[in-house]
């Protein structure tokens, strides 16, 4: 593998994330609610719980980052890999009560902390030149986690951090950029939907009374609604690009951005807006397109079969199982059902009826020669 296969690299330890993340959260609703399934996820889901947890720390799989950073690949920088390591660590704590990797954990949650707070700007590097805010978020967050794990105390430079991602650092729409310089905190690329969807959905949990309306700003911007569809678009209506793609925002149509309206679904009900979570969610299971064995075939056919086959299946997971920050402040109203999810539905049951029709008359006809 070389450093550009994204897909091939990035999305089997981003996908094993999502279903830690997903899991997580449903062991906790499952421990209000005992009813909502047979076993716990964390007794039925154990196999693949530690299989997630070994695929992300596996320094096979790291690879690509040491090809970006060298052999001091966990020591500098480094910030998405990092973070899926934290956030993989105290997910499967949290569900198995495992404390082998505890040391590990202690050394890369001090270490990136503090390399994001000696930051000028507050932001550090994906990859070399290559800083992602909504990455930098990601971390900070998992870093919290840790925080709420081990008793160590980061807020000091958690409420630092805060400024990497307001004022002159958040201009447009006082929304962070997809991409920026860390060191200067120069823009590369202005605000995109598939990184504010992300953005918006780790954000408010970090900083809930420092809010400064990220999700908002970003409905005002970016949300698109009408008779056929609803989500969020790409880039905002004052700046159009109604047709784009590229490995990160997925393919743009009518300005709607695949990835930004996918994960636009949890940043939704992290910040308890389920008017647009009930809409969104009515497109994510129409379009997933459920088989009768359980696979959702447009997700399997968007993931990368060979590498990450249920990227897909986990990121939907992960935003259905998020919830509101702040239950009490949440928009509970249910959205319209936009005609693209009728129109779904009346073709799954156009291919069913073309299907079982010949079926049936096969049936039929093996029937009547019995009877003869």
């Amino acid at each position: 593998m070389n450093t550009s296969q994204i897909a091939e690299t990035e999305w089997p330890l981003f996908g094993s994330a999502f279903y830690l993340w997903a899991t997580e959260a449903l062991q906790l609703e499952w421990e209000k609610d005992p009813s909502l399934s047979k076993q716990a996820p964390k007794v039925y889901a154990r196999e693949a719980i530690d299989a997630s947890l070994v695929l992300i720390l596996d320094p096979g799989h790291a690879t690509w980052v040491k090809d970006h950073w060298g052999e001091s690949y966990m020591e500098r920088e480094n910030t998405f890999y990092r973070m899926l390591v934290i956030s993989a660590i105290v997910s499967h704590h949290n569900l198995t009560g495992e404390r082998k990797y505890f040391a590990l954990l202690r050394e890369q949650a001090t270490s990136l902390a503090q390399e994001i707070d000696a930051s000028d700007t507050g932001l550090t590097d994906d990859y070399p030149g290559q800083c992602y805010p909504a990455d930098v978020v990601a971390a900070i967050g998992a870093i919290q986690r840790v925080d709420k794990l081990l008793g160590t105390d980061h807020s000091a430079m958690i409420h630092r951090s805060l400024r990497a991602f307001t004022g002159k650092m958040a201009e447009p729409y006082g929304l962070p950029p997809y991409a920026a310089d860390a060191e200067t905190g120069r823009r590369f690329d202005d605000s995109r939907g598939c990184g504010n969807s992300y953005f918006a959905t780790f954000a408010p949990a970090i900083w809930p009374e420092q809010n400064p309306g990220w999700y908002q700003s970003y409905a005002d911007h970016y949300w698109q609604q009408n008779w056929f569809a609803a989500g969020f678009r790409e880039f905002p209506h004052e700046v159009g690009d109604e047709y784009y793609f590229d490995v990160d925002a997925g393919p743009v149509f009518g300005g709607f951005g695949t990835a930004a309206t996918a994960f636009g679904a949890g940043a939704a009900r992290t910040n308890g807006r389920f008017d647009h979570a009930s809409t969104l969610s009515y497109e994510m299971i129409a379009a997933s397109w459920p088989l009768p064995d359980g696979t959702l075939l447009f997700p399997r056919l968007f993931s990368n079969g060979d590498h990450a086959p249920m990227l897909g299946e986990a990121a939907i997971l992960f935003q259905l199982s998020r919830q509101a920050v702040d239950p009490t402040q949440a928009v509970n109203e249910r959205g319209p059902i936009p005609a693209c999810v009728w129109l779904m539905l009346l073709g799954y049951a156009f291919l069913a009826w073309i299907t079982c029709r010949p079926a049936w008359r096969l049936l039929r006809g093996r029937k009547k020669s019995t009877k003869r």
